[in-house]
């Protein structure tokens, strides 16, 4: 349609030249020296436009040849950019199937004339870690730096990341601090230090890291829990084991108060101080915990700690049986400090509600070594039992009926073993038991 409307105007532009040559021809004289031109000018315009085409066409060819080697490189340029772009694909699939040595060949082949050098040589540097030549490795990353200065964090973390995946730990750490002093708000280098630090047991730095890493909200609220309660677990079994006596009392008086309420850790620290026979400590420390936090793991503790107030620990785990009548944990606890109380027939009683509230192994143990010292061996032979079978995956094997009687009859004929699985309830709550021989 334009090249329609193009001929169009030009037939009308010439037949209106037509028209105007034809009423006047026009004369022109061009002189110079002692030569001159004369002619219509009408003849004159013609020659002018021939001659502006032919220049035209003559200028246009020339530069179209001066610029063939431009082209041609250009077009040689183009070629290899396409043929980088093809090999950078190819490798990039090779890495991603796990061929690690083509995938490098690949992507370093044509890497030079590649419009993204970086990618090429930190994938290439991937391949390198895959096949164990860290050499190559550290020599891609080398390059891809050189290639693009700018990118000094993304070659970084990638060395970061290589460099712990090989535990190389010592120049992880010294990447990984460069790159904080670089990039001190980046949530991926604080990310992977926090992995160092935990490789490497360094806790007092992962305890520095972790204001920065709530900051920058590089965790989760369960990730940043439990990374917590790893640290300050950690940091107490440092300070347990060192000859300081008060490291352990000083580092826990260092955590937050949210971590002194957890029921791990205070189990934890009161194991450590009741190594170090310190039990009235103890018991204050679980005293506090249970009022603020009910735990029966705390309380089964509670009920193995051995202060100097015995009765004091009795009657204040009685004050918690008001609110846990039923609590079998509570209940063993209970049996075991009328234990160190001497108050056996209450121990008893202790005890055997704890195992008609929830039957357990320890409870069928303690129980069955105050009747066996008691005097009542059957009894004290069928918690035994009792609490084998609990805490076997399988019941125990019975004997033949006529094995048993006949082991009745060789012992005792009139004597009859109990077959019930619960003990009978004493009467006599005030029994002296009999010492063990």
């Amino acid at each position: 349609m334009k090249t329609l409307l193009a001929a169009l105007l030009v037939l009308a532009a010439s037949v209106l030249l037509a028209l105007a040559v034809k009423s006047d021809n026009g004369y022109i004289l061009i002189g110079y020296k002692q030569w001159s031109i004369e002619g219509s000018l009408a003849f004159f315009i013609i020659i002018d436009l021939l001659v502006f085409v032919a220049l035209y066409f003559l200028i246009r060819t020339l530069s179209r040849l001066w610029s063939i080697p431009r082209q041609l490189h250009g077009w040689q340029d183009h070629r290899s950019l396409e043929r980088a772009r093809r090999e950078l694909n190819r490798g990039l699939v090779q890495l991603s199937e796990g061929h690690w040595q083509s995938a490098e060949k690949y992507l370093v082949k044509h890497a030079d004339r590649s419009d993204a050098p970086l990618i090429n040589y930190l994938a290439a540097a991937r391949s390198a870690q895959q096949q164990g030549a860290h050499d190559r490795r550290d020599h891609y990353l080398q390059l891809a730096h050189q290639s693009m200065p700018l990118a000094d964090v993304a070659v970084g973390l990638t060395q970061a990341e290589l460099q712990l995946e090989h535990e190389q730990l010592e120049q992880a750490l010294a990447t990984l601090r460069h790159l904080r002093t670089i990039a001190p708000r980046n949530a991926h280098v604080l990310r992977l230090l926090k992995k160092l630090y935990e490789r490497i047991g360094d806790w007092n730095e992962l305890n520095a890291l972790l204001p920065e890493l709530k900051k920058r909200r590089v965790l989760s609220e369960s990730e940043l829990r439990d990374l917590e309660l790893q640290m300050y677990r950690k940091l107490l079994e440092s300070a347990a084991s060192n000859s300081d006596s008060e490291a352990l009392t000083v580092t826990w008086k260092s955590f937050p108060q949210s971590i002194r309420q957890s029921h791990s850790l205070v189990k934890l620290y009161a194991n450590y101080l009741k190594e170090r026979q310190a039990d009235d400590e103890v018991a204050q420390l679980l005293k506090r915990a249970i009022d603020q936090n009910w735990s029966d793991e705390l309380v089964e503790l509670y009920g193995r700690v051995g202060a100097e107030d015995a009765a004091g620990q009795l009657s204040l785990a009685e004050k918690w049986l008001k609110d846990q009548p039923k609590n079998a944990t509570l209940l063993l606890a209970l049996g075991r400090l009328c234990l160190r109380n001497r108050l056996w027939g209450k121990a008893r009683s202790y005890l055997e509600a704890s195992i008609g509230a929830q039957p357990s192994t320890p409870a069928y143990r303690e129980l069955g070594e105050l009747l066996e010292r008691m005097g009542e061996t059957q009894h004290a032979m069928t918690c035994y039992r009792a609490g084998l079978e609990l805490s076997s995956d399988s019941p125990l094997p019975e004997l033949p009926a006529s094995l048993i009687g006949q082991h009745q009859l060789e012992s005792n004929p009139e004597e009859v073993i109990p077959t019930d699985v619960n003990p009978p309830r004493l009467e006599v709550v005030g029994a002296e038991p009999k010492p063990k021989n």
